[in-house]
């Protein structure tokens, strides 16, 4: 079944808008321009200059972990009617989920003593910011352990593996991948989904907006987001293969 997604174009209920993954130029380790659909969200991975206060090692000691956060943001023309600057509730709870599901992909005792950040600007919103904002940094956070080993600064590799996420729901009775805005907000149920490249899930965030779900339901949209998460695991690879 087709389903409207603008004005002049329609995608399978099953089907990911376009994604792309791009270099973008600046003073971090690593750094992308994500773009699914009309999302857009600049993600880059910084390396910190010292560990985070409570993680700092006693005087003669050396550290034993490192250290993987995230910050997210949405710049104030990234949405129709303008967004105030500045920290607000909802920014602060993706960018926890962002930071869980980032340190889901690395081994944090094999990179002792590096504290990474991965900042996740959204340029323009349409649905789906959290969920490209962790497909996103995970390539940034690659190309910044990548430098970090290069220069020495660890000497394993960290990374356990690919983690990506993807918005799911129910829109008019039918399981939906990929919801953008105005999918979005006509949605009887919304999910979020991050998974690792085991097939394994992160983190599951699922509300009933305007309906309730069945089990079966349930199990549809968990599968449909996995088919979709394997699809964004390959756009990552092929970009880090470059």
């Amino acid at each position: 079944m087709m389903l409207p997604m603008s004005k002049i174009k329609t995608r399978k209920r099953n089907q990911l808008r376009p994604v792309t993954i791009q270099k973008f130029p600046t003073q971090a380790a690593g750094s992308v321009i994500i773009k699914q659909g009309n999302t857009h969200v600049l993600c880059t991975a910084s390396i910190a200059s010292e560990m985070p206060r409570w993680l700092k090692p006693k005087p003669g000691e050396e550290p034993t972990q490192g250290w993987v956060t995230a910050e997210y943001n949405m710049l104030p023309a990234s949405t129709t009617d303008r967004k105030r600057r500045g920290p607000d509730s909802r920014g602060t709870e993706i960018q926890r989920l962002i930071g869980r599901v980032l340190r889901a992909a690395v081994d944090l005792e094999k990179m002792p003593g590096l504290a990474i950040t991965c900042d996740c600007d959204v340029l323009q919103a349409d649905g789906g910011t959290r969920t490209a904002s962790i497909t996103g940094a995970y390539v940034a956070l690659a190309q910044a352990i990548a430098f970090a080993r290069k220069e020495g600064m660890i000497k394993t590799n960290p990374l356990t593996g690919n983690v990506a996420a993807i918005s799911v729901g129910i829109i008019d009775g039918e399981p939906t991948l990929d919801l953008d805005y105005p999918l979005d907000v006509r949605a009887e149920v919304d999910m979020n989904i991050a998974m690792n490249k085991k097939g394994q899930f992160i983190e599951v965030q699922g509300t009933g907006e305007h309906g309730t779900f069945s089990r079966t339901e349930l199990d549809s949209l968990l599968d449909l987001a996995t088919k979709g998460i394997k699809q964004l695991f390959r756009v990552q690879n092929a970009f880090l293969k470059k």
